[in-house]
């Protein structure tokens, strides 16, 4: 890329700026159109049926009287797949539609298209499928032992058994460190499946063009990638599937994969009319894959001093019935198993795996979430037996640039490890709650603070920035500037998606700050243009944005040092396209896991103070303060958005978001049993911004969007048995977890807690706060 400095013309909107989004006030008042929102002239409705087994065999499939029922235009099987009858981002292993079997609940098995929505619904009544059920494999470690169904019995990858992949990385030497710790700790951690919980349910419209191709506005998180599997299911070449993003309803990795997009353009181009394709909720949690559960061990060595000598780790990762990107989640998962420390000696393995539950993939974080839930549950662990504050635990191994990472590869960008903690542990505490709305159980009123415990939680959370492991990752921008009303105008034109991160306000402001123009108008994204990639781990700023401001900084060198009105009155409209690509990375060895894979690494890290109601597990958050390293904020207001989402998602995943599955079945489909966070349950998010500019990025800038998930889980839940004593080894954390503290408690919560334990200081962690009429002791 050229070095040439960014205009000198100042511009008001432009990097570093808080600019206002295009979309937020259309956003706030209903206004903003999403996927759903789609509509066309003679538009039909489609709509899927899917099998109610997360196992079995399709004896016979009979569509006649869904075919007759009026308004009904199609109904279509894999016998009406034109192109190859398999898709996948990673490995093309999952049926556009099930021909012989199905396995997972949700699998689609037809299509219907019918002139109302209605009444398409009424025909997937209608057509007769006959199942022979099948054992269904649901246990994870049954998959890595052998033991049960293959959920593939011919694999694509032409390997055969329910592992997916194992992941071995062997760093050090173990045996001596082993030898050489004085003190040793291990503990078993699980993760539930949490959902991506995004409020757009899966959904696009579909457009036959006449001529034998099709076009399709739907909400994505890759448009190329998308149409890449489209144009192999549908036996059609890239000129003849072209792809629109429309609104997006948020992400956060459930848009990665393909759902409506194949199954609305055979509607289509079968019916020669646009199909419109909307999931209802319910649906929804059958149609896009969720984070992979985890069952992780954790070992760890250290002298009595409380240096780390040796992590040893196994992750389990339940990938459900197809690969999606399973293999790629449990490499990230298991390359930061050690955490943001320094170890000498690491052996940790990782596994990923096929069950009949239902598919997982990406979400927010991409296994590093479960992972630093494990490691950052072990050290509170390792601090207790040490006898240490688990705050100086964490600092005494902090990793710094230049640390040696278990595969093998040396930290070269900024690595502010304990900066970050140190901004966390030197904020005042909140003082206690006022009055009973402040308390666990808030509205309901369900407590006057007897019983009441308060916890003080650390964690910090370290992951790659963009893909790694070899992958030639780039980014295409065209900048074209006009003249309008004798005023320079740059359009932006990308297939970056815009998932409610902000790309497209990021754009613009490149833009400004690059040309040193005010008026900039981002083109919808779409695939007229070179592939963006995915707006997914944390990259899209990064790579986008290096390539729009490749492109403008061509214009400018064409444009030299003269005025651009002056030049574009002369030359008339000017455009360049350039293509941004990062670094060259590596993948790691098989054997041992050592490369130097990565690009850039982010570091977050949170403090989580929690107030526990002992007598009716109830909990409340009363403060999630988070300090992260973001290289440069572009805008800075948008990254902390950024920071306050993650978090929020992060809380959820400790404290109520799971999808319950039993013998392969999804019991809550619904916002109504599925809980997220809701305004009532955010507390304050104190953030402190570090801002140590990357050297290999644009501006400086880091990704901000995935670090907020992988500290703020494990905080909270150390903020939990801070205030308990309970190991609570597994979240989500629920109620009923508190049991063993009930039950360790007994008399004393009858008799009166408050006599008992007698005066508490309420900012004291595991000390119970007095009630209103007791002196608040």
């Amino acid at each position: 890329m050229s070095t040439i400095a960014p205009a000198s013309t100042p511009v008001r909107s432009g990097v570093g700026a808080s600019t206002a989004r295009p979309d937020g006030r259309l956003k706030v008042t209903g206004d903003f159109a999403y996927s759903s929102d789609l509509h066309a002239a003679d538009m039909v409705w489609g709509a899927t049926l899917r099998s109610p087994h997360p196992s079995a065999r399709i004896v016979r499939l009979d569509a006649t009287a869904a075919l007759r029922l009026p308004g009904v235009v199609a109904v279509l099987t894999h016998e009406d797949v034109p192109g190859r009858p398999l898709y996948g981002m990673k490995v093309a292993d999952q049926p556009v539609l099930a021909a012989e079997l199905v396995r997972y609940q949700g699998e689609p098995v037809a299509l219907v298209a019918a002139d109302h929505p209605e009444t398409a619904r009424r025909a997937l009544r209608l057509i007769e499928v006959e199942y022979e059920q099948l054992p269904a494999l649901t246990d994870p470690e049954d998959a890595v032992r052998g033991v049960g169904p293959l959920v593939h019995a011919a694999r694509v990858d032409g390997r055969r058994g329910n592992v997916v992949r194992h992941v071995r990385i062997r760093h050090g030497d173990l045996a001596a460190a082993r030898r050489a710790a004085d003190v040793v700790v291990a503990g078993t951690y699980e993760v539930g499946m949490q959902d991506q919980a995004f409020l757009g349910p899966e959904s696009g419209l579909a457009v036959p063009d006449g001529e034998g191709g099709v076009d399709v506005f739907v909400s994505t998180q890759w448009l190329h990638d998308d149409q890449h599997q489209m144009c192999g299911a549908l036996g059609l070449p890239p000129d003849k599937v072209r792809l629109t993003l429309s609104g997006v309803g948020g992400a956060f990795g459930g848009r990665e994969d393909v759902s409506v997009q194949i199954h609305a353009a055979m509607l289509a181009l079968g019916t020669g009319r646009p199909v419109k394709m909307s999931y209802h909720r319910e649906e929804s949690f059958f149609g896009h894959v969720h984070r992979h559960p985890a069952r992780m061990r954790f070992e760890h060595g250290a002298t009595r001093d409380g240096r780390i000598l040796y992590v040893k780790a196994r992750l389990l990762l339940d990938g459900g019935a197809y690969t999606s990107t399973s293999q790629v989640v449990i490499a990230n998962g298991s390359y930061f198993a050690a955490g943001a420390y320094e170890v000498p000696a690491a052996e940790i393995d990782g596994y990923s795996v096929f069950t009949n539950n239902p598919p997982c993939g990406a979400m927010r974080g991409f296994g590093a979430v479960q992972s630093c839930y494990g490691v950052e549950s072990n050290l509170d662990k390792l601090a207790r037996e040490l006898g240490l504050e688990p705050v100086e635990l964490r600092l005494r191994n902090a990793m710094t640039t230049g640390t040696v990472l278990p595969t093998g590869q040396a930290v070269d960008g900024p690595a502010p490890a304990a900066e970050l903690l140190r901004r966390l542990r030197d904020r005042p505490l909140p003082p206690p709650p006022d009055g009973p709305f402040a308390r666990p159980g808030g509205l309901n009123n369900t407590t006057r603070g007897e019983g009441v415990r308060r916890g003080v939680g650390y964690a910090i959370g370290v992951k790659a920035i963009g893909f790694s492991g070899g992958v030639d990752d780039r980014s295409v921008a065209r900048v074209r500037l006009s003249l309008v009303g004798g005023e320079p105008v740059a359009e932006v034109h990308t297939a970056a998606a815009e998932c409610g991160q902000g790309i497209v306000t990021v754009q613009a402001q490149i833009a400004r700050t690059e040309l040193g123009v005010e008026r900039v108008v981002v083109l919808p994204a779409d695939t007229r243009v070179g592939d963006a990639g995915s707006s997914s781990a944390s990259r899209i700023t990064w790579m986008s944005g290096g390539a729009v401001q490749g492109a403008c900084r061509r214009l400018r060198e064409r444009a030299g040092d003269r005025p651009l009105a002056e030049v574009l009155a002369e030359c008339g409209p000017l455009e360049e396209e350039y293509e941004y690509r990062h670094r060259r990375t590596f993948p790691v060895d098989d054997e041992r896991g050592q490369g130097d894979a990565h690009i850039a690494f982010a570091f977050a890290a949170h403090r989580a103070v929690v107030d526990v109601d002992t007598e009716l597990g109830l909990v409340k958050v009363v403060e999630l303060a988070t300090a992260q390293d973001v290289g440069k904020a572009l805008n800075p207001l948008a990254v902390e958005g950024q920071i306050e989402g993650g978090t929020a998602q992060g809380l959820g995943l400790a404290l109520m978001e799971e999808l319950r599955v039993d013998g392969g079945r999804v019991r809550n489909p619904s916002f109504t049993d599925y809980l997220i966070p809701t305004i009532a349950d955010m507390p304050p998010v104190p953030i402190d911004l570090l801002e140590l500019p990357h050297p290999d990025s644009p501006y400086g800038l880091n990704g901000v969007g995935e670090p907020p998930t992988l500290s703020s889980t494990p905080a909270v839940a150390n903020a939990l048995r801070d205030a308990t004593g309970l190991a609570l080894e597994r979240v989500p954390v629920r109620p009923d977890d508190f049991l063993d503290l009930r039950d360790e408690l007994g008399d004393d919560l009858r008799d009166g807690f408050r006599e008992e334990l007698g005066d508490a200081p309420g900012d004291e962690p595991g000390r119970p706060y007095g009630s209103d009429d007791d002196g608040g002791r």
